[in-house]
């Protein structure tokens, strides 16, 4: 028998002591009827990785030809012994209502949790709460036997509790020079170089922004910002797909942002909506919309997601697995970008006088793009940009570093290394992040029609980047050539062309001596900051977009 993940002690405390906001409620009925998923052991990982690398990099003859959902099934499709051996094992406890995906690595089974808890010896499942929201996880480790633990990498549905949202308001500043008033999209385009000409206008061309902490957007509220804000530019007024259920009540601040600014600088683009509030309070809306990539034959070519958890509250097992859904993506020609978070390097509290910084997933996976946040030097004017004191950053204490950006992060650390905190503090050889930024800063958001003012974070440049790598895909599909699929190693072979390097950061509200630390480590580390600033400069030169649409 294999002990399996276990429920880690910081989704209730954090390693300083501080007590998080799930509250246990109770154990469920016996009868309560919850749903499962299995992710069941594929095959051909490492081809998959090997091939990723071949379609993304523009040196490699194969930049490009990405392959078909089918053609991904056929590569990664478990073995015929895992699918008999984990439907064997789920029949013998009678469980038989289960659904699959179109790449069939994924099962998702309905049972009673007291099938569940037989099924999985040592689970045991009770109701938590959280701000009127309730969901369903076993408050201990399970056991699988070793005959079937050898074709599963995990079970979703027991253990993760999604993490409570960023508050993404600022106080508002004052000047005696004037009152800024806050990034709009007249703002973003004027800075990036956007002009009118600047739109979607490929038949071909999509992107999505996808929601899972129970965020909502409202139609009103976007074709009331567009009304507002949109006016210098063409654009859509209405998301043209939904795919899951919106939930009702007031509209969040976060899906509201993220769907009004990634349709604003990705303009006039077929724009989705992904909502996962879940049918069962076990389901996980995080790993529901990784299973809908495996599903779906047709996707947006580029989707923001601005989610993320710490590493150390994750199972290996778990983000491996994920990082090999992001692979799947990737080779299709799709482009993540995650937010980098709102914690800068993060703080993690080992013991007496030992600290570590404490780096975030999927931010810190080497198989998407990772958007950080700037703000402008001066706040009242439409400046050059400095690093926003809360975008986050750093090194995986899990993934080595990517082979794409070794030369860069090296590079960087000789130059700095005398300013460096102590090495205890973070992985010197871990996956470096962010991969770029944009203006996180005083964001402008129509929400339950009343435009609000001073909404902040790297949630908000994230959709930006999204949007603008979508207008880039929109020049390549009208040239007949492929979308930008897996961004990194492209991006990274630039070696500073076209780019600029933000090297200046503003801070306040810090601590003293965790601004110090953070300020050094992370802040300049992201080498490749204000990604329009740095691609989409080239629009208004001779040579158009001609790193990332000549080929």
């Amino acid at each position: 028998w294999t002990r399996c993940e276990c429920l880690k002690i910081s989704f209730f405390w954090t390693q300083s002591g501080e007590k998080v906001d799930w509250t246990r409620v109770g154990r469920v009925d016996p009868a309560e009827e919850l749903e499962l998923t299995f992710a069941l052991k594929q095959q051909n990982v490492n081809l998959l990785e090997e091939t990723l690398r071949w379609v993304s990099d523009p040196d490699s003859a194969q930049y490009g030809k990405y392959l078909t959902l089918e053609e991904v099934a056929s590569l990664v499709r478990p073995s015929e012994l895992t699918h008999k051996v984990v439907r064997h094992w789920l029949h013998s406890h009678g469980i038989t209502n289960c659904l699959t995906v179109r790449t069939e690595d994924f099962l998702q089974c309905t049972m009673t949790a007291e099938v569940a808890e037989k099924l999985l010896p040592g689970s045991r499942f009770n109701r938590y709460i959280r701000d009127g929201q309730s969901l369903v996880r076993s408050s201990a480790p399970y056991s699988v036997h070793d005959d079937v633990h050898q074709h599963l990498d995990f079970v979703g549905g027991l253990h993760r509790f999604p993490p409570k949202g960023q508050d993404l308001r600022k106080e508002q500043k004052s000047s005696k020079e004037g009152i800024h008033l806050g990034v709009t999209p007249v703002i973003l385009r004027t800075r990036y170089n956007l002009t009118a000409a600047d739109v979607g206008t490929a038949q071909n061309n999509s992107q999505a922004v996808a929601q899972f902490l129970e965020q909502y957007y409202h139609p009103a509220d976007l074709a009331e910002f567009m009304s507002l804000f949109g006016g210098s530019f063409q654009h859509l007024s209405q998301v043209d797909r939904v795919v899951g259920t919106q939930g009702g009540g007031k509209a969040g601040i976060e899906a509201s942002l993220d769907i009004e600014y990634i349709m604003s600088t990705g303009a006039n683009v077929s724009t989705w909506v992904f909502t996962n509030p879940g049918r069962h309070e076990s389901q996980e809306p995080f790993l529901q919309w990784m299973l809908l990539l495996s599903n779906m034959s047709d996707l947006p070519w580029v989707h923001t997601i601005s989610y993320g958890d710490d590493e150390d509250s994750l199972s290996t097992a778990y983000m491996m697995r994920i990082n090999t859904e992001f692979m799947k993506a990737g080779i299709r020609g799709i482009s993540l970008l995650f937010a980098s978070g709102d914690s800068g390097a993060g703080c993690r509290h080992l013991g007496k006088e030992q600290n570590s910084f404490r780096p975030s997933f999927p931010a810190s996976s080497p198989y998407v793009t990772t958007v950080g946040g700037t703000s402008f030097k001066n706040p009242y004017k439409v400046t050059y940009e400095v690093t926003d004191y809360i975008s986050g950053g750093g090194f995986s204490n899990v993934f080595k570093m990517p082979d794409y950006q070794v030369s860069a992060v090296e590079g960087y650390l000789k130059t700095v290394a005398a300013k460096l905190p102590p090495q205890s503090y973070y992985n010197v050889s871990g996956r470096a992040y962010p991969d770029m930024a944009a203006l996180s800063d005083n964001y402008w958001v129509v929400i339950n029609r009343v435009p609000v003012p001073w909404v902040s974070g790297t949630s908000a440049s994230t959709p930006v980047v999204g949007g603008m790598l979508s207008l880039v895909n929109d020049h390549r599909l009208l040239k007949g050539l492929p979308t930008l699929g897996f961004l990194n190693p492209r991006l990274y072979k630039l070696k500073g062309q076209a780019l600029f390097d933000v090297r200046q950061s503003i801070t306040c509200r810090v601590k003293v001596l965790y601004e110090e630390h953070k300020k050094i480590f992370f802040f300049s580390v992201t080498w490749m900051e204000s990604l329009l600033r740095h691609i989409l400069l080239l629009w208004s030169g001779p040579y158009i977009l001609c790193f990332l649409v000549s080929r």
